[in-house]
């Protein structure tokens, strides 16, 4: 297994470099479409749906959904899209915190609209990040926190981890964990604000957004794997091997990006 996931990390992370640094917008958010229509495959299995035609029934309008928003991207309410789906984690907290209840997201109906709250905000976010002037050092940060987040939890929780975070949704996250990941992040925004000059004032909101975005992060990650104990699933996939599926590897990535860029908007970067 950690062959496998060694071999996937070696082929992966330059492709995801080339596409960061080389990719011009258009090229970029193209592969964004690819990414999150193998996760809308993948969702299609956590949601519940059985026959073949709803699976394809529910990408299909995935792959519409991301042509309409090729379509009018210019004029996109952006910041009322990312708030929407911003508001949507609020929600998945709640039912995150309330586990082993599935009280209001259980139904396959549910959860296949689930699918568009936690898909299409990542095109919009990515997308508009995409158009700033300092896109690929603020794409880069955001990986940067969802990865820091989820390195400095795994390393804090193998070696102080004690008090479980969530039980019944996730039994190896510790709360230990979940400070060491923070505490990453902390690292990870100071870099970034020492990078871009930033005065005091904007220094110390980044290093907060930071710890902010890596909290949503856990959330993100949390949220997938309550679906998966709910539909009896390990991996979300097998696409990637050694890392389970597309999903396994962005659910972070899901609930971070929205609340990430309404955030940074906020700062004045050199």
């Amino acid at each position: 297994m950690l062959k496998a996931r060694f071999l996937t990390a070696i082929v992966l992370a330059p492709l995801a470099l080339v596409v960061l640094f080389l990719f011009p917008k258009d090229w970029f958010l193209l592969v964004i479409d690819g990414v999150l229509l193998l996760g809308a495959w993948e969702w299609s299995r956590l949601s519940g749906l059985k026959g073949l035609k709803d699976k394809a029934f529910f990408i299909a309008t995935i792959a519409l959904a991301l042509v309409l928003l090729h379509q009018f991207e210019s004029v996109l309410p952006v910041t009322t899209l990312l708030t929407a789906g911003l508001l949507f984690w609020v929600l998945a907290l709640f039912w995150v915190v309330r586990y082993p209840s599935t009280s209001g997201w259980a139904p396959v109906g549910v959860r296949v609209l689930m699918g568009y709250a936690v898909l299409l905000p990542v095109w919009v976010a990515f997308g508009e990040l995409k158009s700033w002037g300092l896109s690929t050092e603020l794409i880069l940060m955001l990986l940067l926190l969802v990865w820091a987040a989820d390195i400095g939890a795994y390393f804090a929780g193998k070696s102080l981890g004690k008090n479980k975070l969530a039980p019944s949704v996730s039994p190896g996250k510790t709360r230990e964990g979940l400070y060491g990941g923070l505490l990453s992040c902390v690292l990870v925004g100071l870099g970034f604000a020492l990078w871009f000059e930033l005065d005091g004032q904007s220094l110390v909101y980044l290093v907060l957004l930071s710890v902010v975005t890596g909290m949503i992060s856990v959330l993100g990650d949390l949220f997938e794997s309550m679906l998966k104990r709910h539909q009896g699933m390990k991996d979300s996939s097998q696409l990637l091997p050694g890392h389970g599926g597309i999903l396994d590897r962005m659910d972070s990535l899901t609930a971070a990006a929205p609340l990430f860029v309404l955030g940074v908007q906020f700062v004045t970067l050199n």
